[in-house]
């Protein structure tokens, strides 16, 4: 059962998505992170404005309007105090300084006076400034959130006269905000690099791909196979035309190969004729007879060594046939030389002649050394199985292969009587294996021999291992 990710197509694409999704992640978290710094600038920069402003105001106001200039600048989050000593003795900030440049600039000093500045993190939950409102802290914890650390900044500017300008703020981390057009935007762009992936990249991937498969399946099964077009990318276009030269060899030597057997068998009938001709003018009756025995059985031997090369050139066309009424079909012909069982509907793409010729050899066998042949069929994965079992003594196991070579029989006398000339099993192996399948025997457990003839199902995908 192929697996969801099992295939190229959806490989890719996982791939692809992945790929965008960690980019995306990466580029929010540097937008976060980037939003945050400028957020905590701004606001140190706004308190800076805010304190400068206010030291500049007490420096330039009488004695008695700065308890009322105070009071107007304190807030919630920001607290001002006058004071003999500094709150803040020593400058302790990460920020570079950038919050008391902010504070110089402001003010028109070039480092005449003295500025403090104490910038940390206040762990825990949001602490308010004293004396903040009940109602502004619940409305200030709703809106930042209450469970974010806090950032505590603390100002000492030495204003003239000897007094001290004590400032301290509290604020909290900007909260995580998704920005949605971030997320719009990286599915706009999935879906657009995905469009294009799909018909252009992949089509002209895995529709070569897809081709080469089916041709190479076509071919197992001793098809015909048109010449696959090279299209795609380079490296397709390289396979595909591999693919036609490997055919092209494949054919070519098949074909020479089969036109050898066949002359060298058509040729020695002349030859043979002549010396059965011969023969028959011997007087004497016993020799007579044997050489006729022995130019009959070599005329045998190159009539089915003719056969053999026919079933090698597998001219036939394909057809698409029923595998339970083929056999039937061919029960009545042999006149129900076998017993079919029933079995379940296969449509299988054969040559039915190469087949029928492959079955019967099977089957005179199992009649000839078995005395009887059951015929039964079913699927089994990606193929049909054809078992035909009979009664005899079985075979040695160690001959199980052998008696699929060419000439090889395992009854030595060479008598027509009692065997054939050993090509008959060769022919059928030869046959199915032209088709994608093969031909194998094995010994029952409660005696006789099976033969099973495996054929590949049509459309089915191959397994990974064997038949």
């Amino acid at each position: 059962m192929p697996r969801p990710l099992d295939s190229l197509r959806a490989q890719l694409v996982l791939l692809i998505v992945v790929a965008l999704t960690a980019a995306q992640a990466i580029s929010l978290w540097l937008f976060v992170d980037e939003r945050s710094l400028a957020v905590r600038a701004a606001l140190g920069f706004e308190a800076a404005g805010r304190a400068a402003n206010v030291a500049r105001l007490i420096e330039e106001a009488p004695p008695d309007l700065h308890a009322s200039i105070l009071r107007a600048a304190n807030s919630p989050l920001v607290r001002f105090d006058l004071s003999d000593r500094p709150a803040v003795s020593h400058n302790r900030h990460s920020d570079g300084g950038t919050v008391e440049a902010r504070v110089r600039a402001l003010l028109g000093d070039s480092f005449s006076r003295k500025i403090f500045i104490e910038l940390h993190e206040v762990p825990g939950t949001f602490i308010p400034m004293p004396d903040m409102p009940p109602e502004m802290m619940r409305m200030h914890s709703a809106m930042m959130g209450g469970d974010l650390a806090a950032l505590e900044m603390n100002l000492s500017i030495a204003l003239s006269g000897g007094r001290w300008l004590n400032v301290g703020t509290r604020f909290e981390r900007p909260p995580l905000q998704w920005p949605w057009l971030s997320f719009l935007s990286f599915g706009v762009t999935a879906a657009i690099i995905l469009i294009v992936v799909f018909w252009f990249l992949l089509t002209g991937l895995t529709g070569p791909l897809r081709r080469l498969a089916r041709a190479a399946d076509s071919l197992g099964r001793g098809e015909e196979v048109a010449p696959l077009p090279l299209d795609g990318p380079r490296e397709v276009r390289d396979l595909s035309a591999t693919f036609n030269r490997m055919q092209e060899r494949l054919t070519r030597f098949v074909a020479d190969r089969t036109r050898v057997l066949a002359a060298l068998s058509h040729d020695l009938r002349s030859p043979l004729t002549a010396l059965r001709v011969r023969a028959e003018m011997v007087e004497d009756d016993e020799t007579r007879d044997g050489l006729i025995a022995s130019i009959e059985e070599m005329q045998g031997m190159a009539e089915a060594t003719l056969s053999f090369a026919r079933g090698l050139a597998g001219g036939e066309p394909v057809e698409t046939v029923e595998l339970g009424a083929f056999l039937r079909q061919m029960r009545d012909d042999m006149l129900d030389a076998f017993a079919l069982a029933p079995g379940q509907p296969v449509e299988l793409r054969l040559r039915p002649g190469a087949l029928r010729r492959a079955l019967r050899n099977v089957i005179e066998n199992a009649l000839r050394y078995g005395t009887a042949a059951n015929v039964s069929y079913r699927t089994d994965g990606a193929y049909a199985r054809i078992a035909v079992a009979d009664a005899g003594p079985g075979i040695p196991e160690a001959d199980l292969e052998k008696v699929f070579e060419p000439f090889f029989r395992l009854e030595r006398s060479r008598s027509r009587e009692t065997g054939g000339y050993g090509l008959g099993l060769s022919i059928a192996r030869t046959i199915l294996r032209a088709h994608g399948g093969d031909v194998t025997l094995a010994n029952a457990a409660g005696g006789g021999l099976v033969a099973t003839l495996s054929l590949p199902l049509q459309g089915a995908p191959k397994p990974e291992e064997g038949t």
